[in-house]
């Protein structure tokens, strides 16, 4: 059966108008790329602050349960060349295995002010910011850093972020970030979301909108009287996107949002298929309530899944296969570019022997890139069908970008 000429053209059109949207996106992607790319390199070469000038520093790691290479990346917090920082770890279930793992790093770095709280209130839906709540009293600092628990960084980590608070017209550093995936397909399919979706979104809405306006949990760098001028970490208790919402209110206040030169790495599960879903509806229905007409706005984003539809709507015709193939390119480079250039350099060295090895990983992984582009659209689809999400092996509703909990599951 083949599609009436009326139909057949009205699908051609509308799929060549969602590819060249996409092709667009890729520019604009590029554009971003190389604009945070210039900003880096001028950053690097900036003289660093003498020791005597760096403020110290209190880092805030709400912890729940082992996460892959968790001891690897709290070393990675102690090794820092900076003088004066301390280290909480917060936790919210005194049997937690996590636990044993911080008394043994303090055990190995015992001339580090690293502490370790049990929150044992609720204050909220979201268990990390309840837990971050009560432990901001034991603080020492007026800076302070929040980061997630499967974050790893390099020993330069503190100094890059902490440089822009020279300016006191910044209110937030924020650090973009690249997935190390585990040895399974869903796991790759993350890595890939990561770091050929996500970042190159936030550098293209950096560039549309003349700055960030939002943070990243990757890293939430501030002062903590911003924190205070907001209300607190208890004004986001409910809110699933904590990140996203802690930069957008300091910005509110006219405080300005940085992009540090420094790229983290988080490490990610052994996703099976199906969680690597669940997980990206979960991020996806994040996203759709905290940028909602940004959010709609990734349906021209799609190029690969366009341009194939374009093709089969045109019956083929050269100008669709052509319209594919620059599709195909332009969404490749822009892949390689955000994987090899804004986010390869940092990868640590333990993980690779040399550059060569992780070129060889990356290209192994972005030859799942058409599967996942396949992958995406349908999970856009279906963000919009539902408001539950599954979180850390909890259940929840979400309305408006707040979390009310239904029940609990094992993950």
């Amino acid at each position: 059966m083949t599609f009436t000429s009326p139909l057949a053209n009205l699908i051609t059109g509308v799929a060549a108008v969602g590819t060249v949207g996409s092709l667009f996106f890729y520019s604009l992607s590029a554009i971003g790329m190389g604009s945070f790319l210039r900003e880096r390199r001028t950053k690097l070469k900036q003289t660093s602050l003498p020791e005597s000038q760096l403020p110290p520093v209190t880092m805030l790691k709400p912890l729940k349960g082992v996460d892959p290479e968790i001891w690897e990346s709290f070393c990675s917090h102690c090794e820092q060349q900076y003088p004066s920082f301390q280290l909480i770890f917060g936790v919210s279930d005194p049997a937690d295995p996590v636990i044993e793992l911080v008394r043994k790093l303090q055990a190995k770095y015992p001339k580090l002010a690293i502490e370790l709280i049990v929150c044992n209130r609720k204050l909220g839906a979201n268990i990390k910011v309840s837990n971050l709540a009560q432990m901001l009293p034991l603080a020492r600092h007026e800076l302070l850093l929040v980061n997630d628990s499967d974050i790893r960084v390099a020993p330069d980590y503190l100094r890059n972020v902490v440089a822009p608070f020279a300016d006191s017209s910044v209110g937030l550093v924020t650090c973009l970030y690249r997935g190390v995936p585990g040895p399974t397909i869903g796991s790759r399919l993350e890595a890939l979301s990561i770091s050929t979706d996500f970042v190159p979104g936030v550098l293209s809405a950096r560039l549309l909108e003349r700055g960030l306006h939002f943070g990243l949990g990757s890293t939430l760098a501030f002062r903590r009287s911003d924190l205070n001028a907001i209300g607190g970490f208890e004004v986001l208790l409910d809110c699933l996107a904590d990140d996203y919402e802690l930069g957008r209110r300091i910005a509110s206040i006219g405080k300005k949002v940085e992009l540090s030169a420094a790229v983290v790495s988080t490490f990610l599960p052994a996703y099976t298929l199906g969680q690597f879903l669940r997980h990206q509806l979960r991020w996806s229905r994040t996203i759709r309530d905290a940028r909602r007409w940004g959010y709609a706005g990734l349906v021209f984003t799609f190029g690969l899944p366009w341009a194939l539809i374009t093709l089969l709507a045109a019956h083929g015709a050269a100008w669709a296969w052509a319209l594919l193939a620059i599709t195909f390119v332009a969404r490749f480079a822009v892949a390689f570019v955000a994987a090899e250039t804004v986010l390869g350099p940092t990868i640590d060295t333990t993980l690779h022997n040399d550059h060569r090895a992780f070129r060889s990983e990356m290209l192994s992984t972005l030859v799942l890139l058409p599967l996942r582009d396949l992958i995406a659209p349908f999970v856009w689809a279906a963000s919009f069908m539902g408001n539950r999400i599954h979180w850390r092996g909890d259940v929840f509703d979400l309305k408006d970008g707040r979390l009310t909990r239904t029940s609990t599951e094992a993950d």
